[in-house]
């Protein structure tokens, strides 16, 4: 610890111990598939986010905040559990999170919290892999990576491996239940305040999932009419947004109406970029709604595009409102985080810090590098700089789809000052790029199981 993270720290101590006359309260809240540029907070002016954009200017909104992932489930392993993906068993999508691996809601538990998880899980689905072998004494939501948001069922397949093509997947708890017609997203965030209510006199932990505006496009007309000059495609995904949107201002309600409001603290991120998916467009041509900009790339690629995610953090009276904080945060710091403030311990290896001290009291970033692997892609950013190796954009193109070749193999960018990864700088900063190779090798091989 620097000198100015010691003092942070320390300024940090007087304002947590009168916010922990109770435990504090924690909620997590998970967009899906979301582009890190739409928000009204975040600059865009066609959509209308204003509930999310209130939870920003109540704390800190991080300008540098990273998924450990650029697709769902690895992305949510690190959420659970606060490690990278690698070392959490689930490297890619179709992997269960075990049952060996422990996560926030199972740490809270001996500290008398009430855990609940409304929404998607996608990290298994047998007896000992769904959310309840998982530390969470509530769940409500489904096991696959995405259903349909009114017949909540998962129509998508997995070519062969998957003995049902289509099947239903809505369950409270362990128990499957049916809720025909019903729009998913007000229903996560009715079982959301609903949790919060029952549970207002404990100290709780409620993580929710939204799985908008992930694919398949379903939104009411009632939030298509917020957005009337729209074209079809992004006027859908902004009324998907929409609902979150309501959501997240019924959950701070609720938690206002319960007089909670200085004893939670709020998390907003989401899993990982905007997609091109053909399941995501219209007619089935590569979808064109959501929007990762400046940054390259889409979900599936490790250009910031595909991970660089929106990040919020807020808890009055411990983290100053109106923060713009640029330093680098990664959603596995969030384990950690829950965990201190909490009052907890963790005699386990983690590979997320505490971040509580960046967004309380302008601490320095405690990651000196940040890591991602998918398929044969890494990267690597440590600083300004950012090394990505055979990289893939995974734009609307076939081209876009396949491994940058040549020189573009090693792409080596300065973020400030190019934060598209436009410019490949890695003939300039031969020795930069051997650096920070040995590192991603480094750390791939240290994160095997």
């Amino acid at each position: 610890m620097n000198r100015r993270q010691f003092i942070s720290s320390a300024a940090a101590a007087p304002a947590l111990a009168a916010a922990q006359s109770r435990r504090p309260n924690f909620i997590v809240i998970m967009t899906d598939d979301q582009g890190l540029h739409d928000l009204g907070c975040l600059g865009a002016t066609d959509l209308k986010t204003p509930h999310i954009d209130a939870l920003a200017a109540s704390g800190a909104r991080f300008t540098n905040w990273y998924s450990n992932a650029p697709v769902c489930a690895p992305s949510r392993a690190a959420l659970m559990t606060g490690r990278y993906p690698i070392r959490a068993g689930v490297p890619t999508n179709g992997q269960p999170l075990t049952a060996q691996q422990r996560t926030t809601a199972s740490l809270l538990k001996p500290l008398n919290y009430r855990t609940g998880l409304v929404g998607k899980w996608h990290l298994g689905d047998t007896p000992d892999t769904v959310p309840n072998a998982h530390g969470f004494d509530y769940f409500y939501g489904f096991h696959p990576g995405c259903v349909d948001f009114y017949s909540h069922i998962y129509y998508w397949g997995d070519r062969g491996n998957n003995p049902q093509v289509n099947f239903h997947s809505l369950f409270r708890n362990r128990q499957e239940i049916f809720e025909d017609g019903e729009y998913l997203t007000e229903r996560i965030t009715t079982e959301a305040a609903s949790f919060i209510g029952r549970h207002h006199a404990d100290p709780f932990f409620l993580t929710v999932t939204y799985n908008a505006p992930h694919y398949p496009m379903h939104a009411p007309e009632k939030y298509k009419r917020r957005f009337p000059m729209l074209r079809q495609e992004r006027q859908t995904y902004a009324a998907m947004l929409a609902a979150v949107d309501d959501g997240v201002g019924q959950i701070r309600a609720a938690i206002s109406q319960h007089g909670l409001t200085n004893d939670t603290l709020i998390f907003y991120v989401a899993d990982n970029g905007a997609t091109t998916e053909n399941r995501a467009g219209i007619g089935q041509q590569p979808a064109t709604a959501g929007d990762n900009s400046p940054f390259r790339g889409f979900k599936f690629s490790l250009f910031d595009g595909g991970m660089h995610v929106p990040g919020i953090m807020s808890w009055p009276g411990v983290i100053p409102g109106g923060q713009v904080n640029s330093e680098l945060a990664m959603t596995m710091d969030i384990l950690p985080t829950i965990t201190k403030a909490a009052g907890g311990t963790i005699s386990h290896t983690v590979d997320g810090k505490d971040i509580l001290p960046v967004a309380h009291a302008g601490a320095k970033s405690p990651h000196d590098a940040i890591f991602w692997k998918n398929g044969n892609q890494l990267a690597v950013r440590r600083g300004d700089w950012k090394l990505v190796l055979n990289g893939i954009t995974y734009g609307r193109t076939p081209e876009e789809k396949k491994p940058l070749t040549g020189d573009d193999a090693v792409f080596l960018s300065n973020l400030p000052a190019d934060p598209g990864e436009t410019r490949n700088l890695r003939h300039a900063n031969a020795a930069l790029v051997d650096e920070l190779s040995s590192l991603i090798h480094k750390w791939s091989e240290d994160m095997r199981p």
